[in-house]
């Protein structure tokens, strides 16, 4: 065999074995590729079926979810609905009581009307019954008086005017009466709400400046030989120096407060000092009164700055100043021009005036009192001649010299200005007689209220402007309590002396009292 036939036999045995192994090879991918795709197949069937399980579990839940939204605005529906009704139902509840008011305010509309046309047609029945009698009366006064129908018509009018005048003043005094007490009770609750907002100490005077000694030997030396020390003491000081048996003091008395008060403060120093002579006094006395005029301008500067007001000259403010040591009754008098200045200031505001001209009002009012002493003539015509040199307002010029009633009150700041002087001089505490006053009527009220039977406790109030008695509502009946009030009045009016009215409320109180066990 031929080497050519050789290598074709051997490659038709590698084809035949390559086909062989081909078709082996295909055979077991083809197995392996069935089985791949059933097993894929499986899957996808497990895998659909679960997506559809899934796919209807979630459907359900969704439907479920839809019917319960649904549900639920059925319901809100249902409620608004019945909301709905409900406000109807209230409406129409409401509709139905207008209707039914209005048919009864119709009918008594309807029964005023005819009540009306029943009292105009008695009215014009009088007038009629009036109009025959008074021509009856015509035709009688002409008989007895021999007089013609139109005199006798003016006599019978004029009689009827005369009647008509008194009534119209009795009305209009009543009108009058009334406007006057509520004026009254608005001009109380003024007064009272400035006294409640101001708040003060009370002041009192010392009616002698009295000087503590160290001893009695001390006098010798105030005295010096043969009083030189004292006379040197009142020529340079302008007060009186009153050594007496008094242990251990001296006294000074002057009619000028500020000179009083300059002596007493050389005094207490030279004492203080215990360099007592002639020089030495000269000394100490002008130092003191330097102070002394400082002192005076700065209160006097205070006071303004406090009251709010602005332009007071110099001079005004130094005699302001100089009140600080000036008393009346016990009441310093600077400290009674700030309270007059401050009432008249709350008051002006309640009642539309002009606030800041009121308080200068107010603070001016009493300045003449600084220089009284030294001046002849009142104190309010003195303070209104010094405003008027010092180029102050018209209206505040005639205030300070009308406040006493010495000339006629041309503003309604002169009458403020009044009130408010007596109402600082007269609240309690503000002076030491005013205060034992007012003590002994308090105590006065509660003594003849206590005096009655029955009568367990009383008490008065509103600076004694009302006493209020407690009685035992065993002994006293609702009847008798107003009697007891009656009789407390009238025995206070004929026992006591006291400015306006005095209120007496009598309390009947019944408790009844039990325990729950």
């Amino acid at each position: 065999m031929s080497a050519t036939m050789l290598v074709l036999v051997k490659l038709g045995i590698g084809f035949l074995a390559g086909m062989g192994l081909f078709w082996v090879i295909s055979r077991n991918r083809r197995d392996s590729a069935v089985t791949e795709a059933n097993r894929i197949k499986e899957e996808a069937k497990k895998e659909a079926e679960h997506l559809i399980r899934e796919g209807k579990v979630s459907a359900k839940a969704e439907v479920l979810k839809l019917r319960e939204n649904f549900e639920n605005e059925i319901k809100e529906r249902k409620r608004e609905q019945n909301k709905l009704e409900q406000r109807l139902d209230a409406r129409e509840e409401n509709l139905d009581k207008k209707f039914d008011l209005l048919d009864s305010r119709y009918d008594l509309i309807e029964k005023k009307e005819q009540e009306l046309k029943n009292a105009r047609e008695r009215a014009s029945a009088k007038e009629e019954d009036l109009k025959e009698k008074i021509d009856r009366q015509i035709i009688e006064l002409q008989k007895i008086a021999e007089l013609d129908r139109e005199s006798a018509r003016q006599m019978l009018f004029s009689k009827l005017e005369q009647e008509l005048k008194h009534e119209a003043g009795v009305y209009i005094k009543n009108i009058q009466e009334e406007a006057n007490e509520k004026a009254e009770k608005e001009a109380q609750k003024i007064l009272v709400s400035a006294i409640q907002r101001y708040s003060s100490d009370c002041t009192y005077e010392r009616t002698a400046a009295t000087i503590p000694l160290p001893g009695d030997e001390m006098k010798g030396r105030i005295i010096g030989r043969d009083g030189r020390n004292i006379r040197s003491l009142e020529a340079a000081t302008g007060v009186n120096i009153l050594i007496d048996d008094t242990p251990e003091a001296v006294v000074i008395s002057c009619f000028d407060p500020v000179r009083k008060e300059i002596g007493r403060i050389v005094l207490e120093r030279l004492i203080q000092d215990g360099r007592i002579h002639p020089t030495r006094i000269e000394e100490v006395t002008k130092k003191v009164t330097k102070e002394v005029e400082k002192d005076i301008m700065n209160a006097g500067g205070n006071s303004v700055l406090d009251m709010g007001i602005q332009g007071i000259s110099p001079q005004l403010i130094k005699l302001l100043g100089r009140l600080k040591f000036r008393y009346s009754f016990s009441q310093n008098v600077l400290k009674h021009s700030e309270e007059t200045a401050y009432f008249m200031g709350m008051i002006a505001a309640e009642l539309g005036l002009d606030e800041q001209k009121a308080r200068r009002i107010g603070l001016l009012h009493d300045i003449g009192k600084a220089v009284d002493h030294e001046v002849e003539g009142t104190h309010a015509a003195i303070g209104a001649d010094i405003l008027r040199r010092n180029g102050e307002d018209p209206d505040v010029i005639n205030a300070v010299a009308a406040h006493h009633g010495e000339v006629d009150q041309t503003t309604p700041y002169a009458v403020l200005v009044n009130a408010c002087d007596t109402l600082s001089a007269s609240r309690p505490g503000a002076r030491s007689e005013t205060t034992e006053l007012y003590l002994k009527r308090l105590s006065q009220l509660e003594d003849i209220a206590g005096s009655f039977e029955g009568v367990d406790n009383c008490f008065a109030l509103q600076a004694g402007r009302e006493i209020r008695v407690v009685v035992e509502p065993d002994k006293i009946t609702d009847e008798k309590a107003h009697y007891i009030a009656r009789e407390i009045g009238q025995r206070i009016e004929k026992e006591m002396n006291y400015p306006g009215k005095i209120q007496i409320t009598v309390i009947r109180e019944t408790r009844a009292i039990n325990y729950a066990k």
